[in-house]
């Protein structure tokens, strides 16, 4: 596939990434391609006077987006695109990433494949969350690593309902329950003690966050599943539900939170070298000696 028109997303605190946008533009301005850039960049570093655009716009017009950052930018991305068919690219900016995996030093090598057609391309899929009130919708939000309902602000155990596809799974006491994506089997799941899941895998796992039972286990169901979890009671703390740790909002008593997979998939480039077990191996240290 010909990239004719390529979108440029960084954070609008883009100090830390300044050189490597720099090399990325001065790239990009040597090839038969229109570049647009989130308007979000600073004038101060968009130094080509690339056309700046909105998020919307990138969607619409370009047929890649290069994201330059961390794994919160390319989260933050994958948010905002997930309605377009438009493909993301990630380069890396500080430590590594399990999304962005281009490092700087290889900027210039790798986009020269990728753009001349040496790539791989991931599908990965994202949830969608609502939160019923009175069988109202009274939030509602995507996530491509989780969807997590705790207590905010303090450690309090949270009692919630869990049933999947209308059927009636358990009631626990936890500190809340993550409900993840394979992309964020690697983060808060991974953390709370869930199982690592291959990044393509059609899965959604639940964990519990310190779960008052030890008979209380990390569950992982099929893509398809639809999950319902009901808030029986908070012990006096405000609970919340959030999305990638972002976009959250408060819920009560008698709250509903339903988490199913979002029909649009987003499509992840990579260098035709990308070896996701090494990124594992890197970022986790495995088959380090002591």
């Amino acid at each position: 596939m010909k990239f004719n028109t390529i979108g440029i997303i960084t954070k609008p605190q883009a100090e830390t990434a300044r050189k490597t946008l720099q090399s990325l533009f001065e790239f990009l301005s040597d090839k038969d391609c229109k570049v647009l850039v989130d308007e979000s960049i600073p004038d101060a570093i968009n130094t080509f006077n690339f056309e700046k655009v909105s998020r919307e716009q990138i969607g619409e017009r370009c047929e890649l987006a290069i994201v330059v950052g961390g794994d919160g930018t390319i989260l933050n991305a994958v948010r905002s695109l997930a309605h377009a068919q438009v493909p993301l690219l990630g380069v890396n900016v500080g430590r590594l990433g399990f999304l962005a995996d281009i490092s700087p030093d290889e900027l210039e090598s790798s986009l020269e494949d990728i753009l001349n057609g040496s790539y791989r391309e991931e599908q990965r899929f994202l949830l969608e969350m609502q939160v019923i009130r009175d069988n109202k919708v009274i939030f509602e939000g995507d996530a491509f690593n989780d969807v997590v309902v705790h207590i905010r602000d303090v450690a309090r155990m949270i009692e919630f309902e869990t049933r999947i596809n209308d059927e009636f799974v358990n009631h626990q006491r936890a500190d809340g329950i993550v409900i993840s994506t394979p992309t964020g089997s690697t983060a808060y799941a991974l953390s709370s003690g869930g199982p690592l899941l291959y990044a393509t895998l059609d899965a959604i796992t639940l964990v519990p966050i310190s779960p008052h039972t030890l008979s209380s286990r990390p569950l992982v169901v099929d893509a398809d599943s639809k999950i319902d979890v009901l808030v029986c009671n908070t012990k006096e703390g405000i609970a919340q539900a959030t999305c990638d740790g972002h976009l959250s909002t408060d819920v009560h008593v008698g709250d509903h939170i339903k988490v199913k997979r979002k029909e649009n998939k987003i499509t992840l480039l990579h260098p035709k070298q990308h070896n996701y077990f090494e990124i594992l191996r890197a970022k986790l240290h495995w088959s380090e000696h002591s």
